[in-house]
């Protein structure tokens, strides 16, 4: 089983170094290529697969396929003893081409493709274990994608007045013709279920059922960017009032996720909860109007993202499948290089200078300060910049540097060499990634003009952030009376504002009471009554009747007979 890791980790890295020189190349020049293939023509409406290469597509096709190629790679340790690993492979291989299909496509039906593809490989990738935990997550992954993907069906009915779905060729008509503003709309509702972002957050952490390697691939750099990759491609089309509103809504998200992974102890969780924060970031400067710096914080977090799931893996493996991370601590001196790789992600996070994440999110929050929208927003960014500190450090507390709180059974070590080999490829782009992309993508670089305390807040926000884990470490459960009082207040932060139970319970609640009053004022009431029971008691009646004639017969007949007799008397 082992060689198919190898292939095909091989050939992922051997075409991400070809499409990383050819969108240089692309990048230098200032040049695209589009190919189009007419398929089938109705009328004068033709349908096109149509193919798009420019930077921005490859650059980001090298990236998903290099992570692919690690987390392949480092699958060969993680899952060595499946006996399905081959079909844990072969869905790896269809999920990267779904998602090269959707990041190389300006055609919404060939958009669709890729994008159906993502969601069917990802319920088959949750539900790799298979169990009713993994069942359920699986079915509310792929619901939840669904709502998406029926706007995009809609999005291609709707588009049809255009006579082709080339949308690229109509972002100016969409922004200036408020009935095809419609595309648009239906284009972000389907980024924002893709995208995990509010009202639809709740299927990302569920996601977390899936094998490690899967989250680190598909739930953190993949999968869940593929909405905001669709809208940096629609961002020409949107108009000011819609950008507004849906920017409401993603710095909602980021501040949602960040406060629930402060309260939060599954060590896959709350990385799973750090993901929906930056994914709420990059769309947040993206309705802002920023796509090109959207796209960088994409591609940095993609790397050191994607390195905090394989270091997450390599921990619950040698842990004996623990993800609780009150029953780990210590690990630094047991499993030394791993922890160190974790610790390199968590300061990328921060935006720790000068790590990968420093580059894009430093940048993000100075632009941000620099094109000063409202005060809302303005808090927003640095509360959600410090609570991405402040989970950072409470999480190394528990797991690396606190006291071991956990027994192992077996020996916890650093033995796993293909498993640090695979986190090895990751761990220098995650340190010089952010400044290579930042020469590459921003040949002009941003004039940045801000006073000194505006220009020096991002590095106080990260330093209170950091102080305020550090403190929240000293509320423990055996301090009752600090719990009890935050205990109502973090029951609602760790549960994501309830929206788990609103978008579960939630949504079955109205129909299955509407079902149960049906059932006993309809079923077992008044249609039970007059209907089916009332034809039962007037046979049961006429039945009696007839009974009690059969066993009364001979006196019945003689009063019969005297009752004929007295008649023929009369007339």
């Amino acid at each position: 089983m082992m060689p198919i890791c190898f292939s095909f980790s091989g050939a992922f890295l051997f075409f991400s170094l070809i499409n990383f020189m050819f969108s240089m190349n692309l990048m230098i020049l200032d040049y695209s290529l589009m190919i189009e293939f007419e398929v089938m023509s109705l009328n004068s409406c033709s349908i096109m697969m149509t193919i798009l290469l420019d930077w921005m597509s490859l650059l980001f096709m090298s990236f998903v396929l290099f992570i692919s190629s690690m987390v392949v790679f480092y699958s060969q340790e993680y899952m060595y003893g499946d006996i399905n690993l081959n079909r844990f492979i072969m869905l790896v291989f269809m999920f990267v081409f779904s998602m090269m299909l959707l990041i190389i496509s300006p055609n919404l039906i060939s958009i669709l493709l890729g994008w159906d593809g993502l969601g069917l490989v990802s319920y088959c990738l949750v539900i790799y274990y298979q169990n009713v935990k993994s069942y359920n997550a699986g079915m509310l992954t792929a619901l939840t994608n669904r709502l998406g993907d029926v706007a995009l069906l809609i999005a291609i009915g709707w588009m049809m007045n255009y006579g082709s779905w080339n949308y690229i060729y109509y972002l100016d008509f969409m922004k200036n013709d408020l009935v095809m503003q419609i595309i648009v709309y239906l284009v972000i509702f389907a980024s924002f279920t893709k995208s995990a972002q509010i009202p639809f957050s709740s299927w990302l952490p569920a996601a977390m059922a899936a094998p490690t390697p899967v989250s680190s691939l598909v739930h953190s750099s993949t999968l869940v960017t593929a909405g905001v990759y669709l809208l940096i491609r629609f961002n020409f089309a949107m108009n000011y009032n819609v950008m507004f509103l849906m920017l409401f809504f993603s710095s909602m998200t980021m501040f949602m996720a960040g406060l629930g992974a402060n309260f939060e102890f599954d060590l896959k969780k709350i990385i799973a909860l750090s993901t929906l924060s930056q994914l709420g970031l990059m769309m947040s400067i993206l309705f802002l109007g920023e796509y090109k710096l959207a796209f960088f914080h994409l591609l940095t977090h993609a790397l050191f993202k994607a390195l905090l799931f394989m270091c997450a893996g390599n921990i619950i493996h040698n842990l004996n499948n623990c993800q609780d991370i009150r029953y780990m601590g210590n690990l630094i001196n047991f499993m030394p290089l791993t922890c160190s790789f974790f610790n390199i992600s968590n300061l990328a996070l921060c935006g720790i200078p000068f790590l990968s994440g420093f580059y894009s999110k430093d940048l993000i929050l100075e632009v941000m300060s620099m094109n000063y929208l409202n005060l809302y927003i303005y808090l927003i960014f640095f509360l959600s910049t410090g609570l991405t500190c402040c989970y950072t450090i409470r999480l190394v507390y528990y797991s690396i540097t606190g006291p071991m709180n956990f027994t192992s059974l077996n020996m916890l070590n650093d033995s796993n060499k293909i498993m640090l080999k695979g986190m090895s490829g990751l761990i220098l782009l995650v340190i010089i990634g952010g400044s290579m992309l930042n020469w590459l993508m921003f040949s002009n670089p941003y004039l940045i003009c801000l006073p000194f305390y505006m220009k020096m807040m991002t590095l106080f926000v990260i330093i209170m952030g950091g102080w305020m884990g550090y403190e929240l470490n000293n509320v423990k459960l055996n301090y009752k009376l600090k719990f009890m009082i935050m205990y109502k207040s973090s029951l609602f932060s760790s549960n994501m504002f309830n929206m788990p139970f609103i978008f579960t319970f939630g949504m079955n609640m109205f129909p299955l009471f509407m079902s149960n009053f049906y059932y006993k004022k309809m079923d077992q009431g008044w249609f039970e009554y007059m209907g089916s029971q009332n034809i039962f008691y007037n046979l049961k009646n006429m039945s009696k009747y007839l009974t009690m004639f059969m066993n009364n017969n001979l006196k019945i007949y003689l009063i019969l007979m005297s009752f004929w007799i007295i008649i023929l008397m009369i007339f």
